[in-house]
């Protein structure tokens, strides 16, 4: 089976401000967008795997994001949560192209 990603427009990069989470809805999948301090832009499945918290009004530390509600930590790299906590949330693949910001699904 041929499972093909496609690249949807999500917002335009100038409307993600750094360090400060959107979370937006991709064909009834909600995702967490980040900017980083290197302007990289990540994307993480926007529910903590733990309390089902906002990650995306979560306070963002380098390449990691703090669970509102419960404070895990989880990686905007791996989508992993850091241990001795446990679980994962999605990650997804962006580009920046033309001023608009694309996700993977």
């Amino acid at each position: 089976m041929n499972m093909t990603k496609s690249l949807i427009r999500v917002m335009p990069e100038k409307e993600l401000i750094p360090f400060i989470g959107r979370e937006v809805n991709v064909y009834g999948t909600s995702i967490a967008l980040f900017r980083l301090s290197d302007g990289t832009i990540k994307a993480v499945g926007s529910r903590c795997p733990h309390t089902n918290g906002p990650l995306a009004e979560g306070i963002v530390s380098g390449e990691f994001v703090y669970c509102p509600l419960q404070n895990w930590k989880v990686s905007l790299t791996t989508g992993k949560v850091q241990a001795p906590d446990e679980g994962e949330v999605p990650t997804y693949e962006t580009v920046i192209e033309n001023g608009n910001i694309f996700v993977s699904i």
